[in-house]
């Protein structure tokens, strides 16, 4: 399961970021859409690869809702809270569509094959419902809609990849993309839809990647992140050249492309990364030292019953591992609390692997029964809300003080930086993170520097979330 794209320590109140695109000259195009994304990182960029299909049908973006004619909102149902944002959304664009005559509205994403039905005929908030494989479909959809149809694809494919779409970076900040190279998952945790919602895993044409990551690079951006909702599985046969790649392979290949150019990638899953991964991790200064590993629960019982296919133990080892291999590596996690009869001695295990994993920052939730998963099937949700919150808290308190120890021991360090842009808070000092994917700020001082340069800069003082430094020569 890709990590939400949120601050770095949150709860299940968090559930996503409204994304508005960029906006075109109003002359190139005859219509404008508008999207919002929710959810991973893996939706972000199908928003991008939206884009780069309407764009083509002559469709333009603006970041304005009420001057559009197409809305889309990409959908997740990771986290019941996001698909509670995700109505009260809906909800609010068919107030402003009965406003404007000939407006549509549709749902991307992985909530379009379950609610369909609702969303269309019970609670007529949408014109248009699109899965996650369909969105080559939409032009179409769009045209049945105007025609006054209920405009539906959510059928999975087998083989779906978007390998020949170019995405239109949306709202980018010129420094940093993301590049998709595979979809769906095959693992089958429990309390998960992805598998339902996306379909099988299949991987995406390593040239296509190595072709999209270039020419970013040639573009200016210098940091590429590698999605996938399990990168460490990826494995391509290429037919034309015999030859076949992994996931360690194809990291070295992208890597390759320029010592300029970062290369970070998310989701891991435990099971499947390799020694073979970290050693070519480990020997590329540009591939960031930084894992994802989720470890969900620290409950060996817990972990059967998620169907996460690991222990307690065989998790412990892996991250000792990591250390041996990469003493520098960042390592964040997936946790959540309170899943189907979960007891006080499977929470404080919890608590003890994070103690034990020293992660940097985790993204933490308490469990939210999902339809169709096999945990709804199998199991009572049997906690009580008050004790989920409870151990949730706990959790976060945990990770609080991980995350502040953590950044105390780089106070006096130098990092490599890569300029993301102005801080948030002053636009006289810079943002950027280092290797470790740990946010650095500090003055910009009388240095002619921009976005996209690196600068080596010294951590002076910090606080939970952030590092604060200095540039120095």
């Amino acid at each position: 399961m890709l990590d939400y794209v949120t601050d770095k320590v949150q709860d299940e109140t968090r559930q996503g970021e409204a994304f508005a695109p960029f906006a075109n000259d109003s002359n190139e195009y005859r219509k404008r859409f508008y999207i919002e994304s929710y959810g991973c990182q893996m939706n972000f960029a199908d928003s991008e690869v939206v884009a780069a299909i309407l764009n083509k049908e002559g469709f333009g973006a603006t970041r304005n809702v009420e001057e559009a004619d197409l809305i889309f909102i990409n959908t997740c149902s990771i986290r019941e809270k996001a698909e509670q944002t995700v109505r009260k959304r809906l909800t609010e664009f068919k107030k402003l569509k009965e406003q404007k005559k000939g407006m549509l509205v549709g749902v991307l994403g992985c909530m379009a094959e379950r609610l369909k039905s609702q969303f269309l005929e019970e609670e007529k908030l949408v014109d248009i419902v699109v899965g996650p494989d369909a969105y080559r479909t939409l032009p179409a959809l769009v045209e049945e809609a105007e025609g006054g149809q209920k405009a539906v694809n959510v059928l999975l494919s087998r083989e779906e990849t978007y390998a020949d779409i170019s995405p239109v970076r949306l709202d980018s900040n010129g420094v940093s993309a993301f590049v998709s190279i595979m979809r769906g998952c095959n693992n089958m945790c429990s309390f998960c839809v992805v598998p339902f919602t996306r379909g099988r895993e299949r991987s995406r044409d390593a040239e296509s990647i190595i072709h999209e990551c270039k020419d970013l690079f040639e573009k200016g951006y210098k940091e590429i992140t590698l999605l996938g909702q399990n990168v460490d599985s990826y494995y391509f046969v290429d037919e034309k050249r015999k030859e076949t790649i992994n996931f360690a392979g194809l990291l070295e290949k992208v890597a390759l492309i320029s010592p300029l150019l970062r290369v970070r990638f998310s989701t891991s899953h435990p099971k499947d990364i390799t020694d073979e991964v970290l050693h070519t991790m480990a020997k590329y200064e540009n591939i960031c030292k930084y894992i994802h590993l989720p470890v969900q629960s620290g409950s060996t019982r817990i972990l059967q019953l998620m169907n996460r296919t690991y222990t307690r133990e065989w998790y412990m080892a892996k991250v000792d591992r990591i250390r041996e291999i990469m003493p520098d590596c960042g390592i964040s996690s997936d946790i959540i609390a309170g899943f189907c009869t979960e007891e006080e001695e499977d929470h404080s295990a919890t608590l003890a692997i994070m103690n034990y994993s020293r992660y940097d920052f985790s993204y933490m939730f308490f469990y939210s029964e999902r339809p169709g998963t096999l945990a709804q099937r199998r199991y009572k949700d049997d906690i009580p809300e008050n004790v989920k919150k409870r151990r949730l808290q706990e959790i976060v308190d945990v990770q609080n003080r991980l995350s502040l120890e953590s950044n105390k021991k780089d106070v006096g360090k130098t990092f490599k930086v890569l300029i993301e842009g102005d801080s948030k808070k002053n636009e006289m000092e810079w943002k950027g993170r280092n290797s470790q994917n740990k946010v650095i700020v500090f003055p910009k001082g009388d240095h002619e520097l921009k976005k996209g340069d690196y600068v080596n800069v010294k951590v002076t003082a910090c606080t939970q979330a952030t590092l604060l430094g200095t540039i120095i020569n």
